[in-house]
């Protein structure tokens, strides 16, 4: 069936579902939706349910035998039972809700949403729904159900199929609901006209849909104008986004001692991103960084990142921009934001602003162009991966960073790299300078002696620059129009 009208986006995603819930396959399914909070995952669902007319229950952060009640009072409304419905266990519940598929000729579609919270209570419901979704029973036999658990707790919802537990094996949907990319998040927010302002706004609060309502007030129109919405609508302590940065640590269960998260993402933040330096700049030894590093990692608020030509040198990075905002804006001024002299703070931190949260996240904004919309004649090969990089200069005794490195795997070859990319978030167009720099850097790099080089910047680039690179056929300029609309 068509994508509703009123959900934006998430075209893979609807996608996935109709073919789940829409499969001939004989017998209930088990399958699983799951994301960090407000990327619209219970609107995505609750699409499909009315689509599908299908049966919807959410469960509520109380106790078990609260929430079977609800679901025994949903499962009435939904069947037009008149006889009362009083489920006494978790087994009876989950058996009759999965036999609302028995006899149908066209599936039926099951949600239960914020399933972690089930689990709280009642930890056995993946041995129960084991049980009931065996292969010799009823339910895999005959029963037309399409069964979705959804929840935000995302290592809860990946533990729910890892390893040795119950429901391994038995999924057949697994389906990751992220936040919007750069160039959706642009067009979500009416910004697609304005590259330059869509992509600050992407660094300060990026693609999770709810932060669209949860800023409150309409997007800024201008550059020019930017300045004075996010004194409005981020940095104001009555604004829904003023502790966002706070709320997403506490919704984390694994999360315990909250300090050492703020230590580890404030020390990213400020660009240390390599195990020695977080621990230097927490004091702590390397093998305590271990369980925050992960717990980060696996919620999906920081990620790793290899050097492409370094084995064993990984690089943590934020990926949840509204972390760094509140790392390295609201926390260390909240005093003063909470006696509103946002607009002061905000004007004085602008170093802080362009260096640490606009250049980082245009070099990132760089590698996904690279890797999810630049074409191989651009590029000059297939972006298999693209990783930053630091590169020995035995001439100027340093090491030179690279913000991206085109890499190309093919099989039973080796890795080819097929481009240098350099990023530069200035108010001066790009010069020969930075060309020159990129040429040293591929003459240090043996493997990348044809790699095509590929200069990004915010401010466009010089008139000379432009003319070298109509005659070049190994240098790119891409400047922001065409990482937002071209390939």
């Amino acid at each position: 069936m068509p994508k509703p009208p009123d959900l934006f986006d998430r075209d893979r995603e609807w996608a996935a579902l109709e073919d789940f819930v829409t499969t001939e396959r004989t017998g209930a399914l088990l399958g699983l939706v799951y994301g960090r909070r407000r990327q619209g995952k219970t609107f995505l669902l609750q699409s499909l349910i009315e689509r599908h007319e299908g049966f919807y229950f959410s469960a509520l952060s109380q106790s078990s035998a609260q929430n079977l009640r609800r679901l025994s009072e949903h499962y009435q409304v939904f069947t037009s039972s008149r006889a009362r419905v009083a489920f006494d266990t978790w087994e009876q519940a989950f058996e009759a809700v999965l036999a609302l598929g028995e006899g149908r000729d066209q599936p039926i579609v099951i949600v239960v949403d914020e399933f972690p919270y089930l689990l709280e209570g009642a930890p056995e419901l993946p041995s129960l729904l084991q049980n009931l979704l065996r292969p010799r029973g009823p339910a895999a036999r005959s029963w037309r159900s399409r069964l979705i658990l959804c929840g935000s707790a995302l290592s809860v919802m990946r533990n729910l199929l890892a390893g040795t537990a119950p429901l391994r094996g038995r999924a057949a949907l697994e389906l990751m609901v992220h936040p919007f990319g750069y160039r959706d998040a642009a067009e979500f927010w009416g910004l697609a006209h304005d590259p330059d302002l869509a992509l600050q706004l992407h660094a300060l609060i990026g693609g999770t849909p709810a932060y669209r309502d949860m800023a409150g007030a309409r997007p800024p129109k201008t550059s020019a104008t930017l300045g004075s919405w996010v004194a409005k609508s981020l940095l104001n302590p009555a604004s829904a986004m003023f502790r966002e940065g706070n709320v997403l640590l506490s919704e984390e269960t694994h999360v315990v001692d909250t300090a050492v998260y703020h230590s580890v993402l404030s020390a990213l933040s400020e660009g240390r991103t390599r195990r020695g330096e977080l621990a230097a700049a927490m004091g702590r030894g390397e093998g305590a960084l271990a369980h925050p590093l992960t717990v980060l990692t696996e919620a999906r608020l920081i990620e790793p990142i290899d050097d492409a030509f370094r084995q064993r040198r990984t690089t943590f990075h934020i990926c949840e921009p509204v972390l760094r905002l509140h790392q390295l804006v609201i926390a260390p001024n909240e005093s003063r934001l909470n006696r509103h002299h946002a607009k002061e703070v905000w004007g004085e931190i602008q170093d802080t602003v362009r260096s640490k949260i606009f250049g980082p996240h245009f070099e990132s904004i760089c590698r996904s162009w690279c890797e999810d919309h630049a074409a191989q004649s651009t590029l000059g090969g297939a972006a298999s991966r693209v990783l930053p990089a630091l590169v020995a200069c035995p001439e100027h005794r340093t090491n030179h960073e690279l913000d991206a490195v085109v890499v190309e795997t093919r099989a039973g070859v080796a890795d080819r790299v097929v481009a240098l990319g350099e990023a530069k978030w200035t108010t001066e167009p790009v010069s020969f300078t930075q060309l020159n720099l990129l040429e040293h850097i591929r003459s240090l790099v043996p493997a990348a002696g044809r790699a095509r080089l590929l200069l990004f910047s915010r401010s466009g680039f010089t008139p000379e620059l432009l003319a070298r690179a109509a005659e070049r056929e190994d240098l790119r300029l891409v400047g922001l129009e065409q990482l937002y609309q071209g390939g």
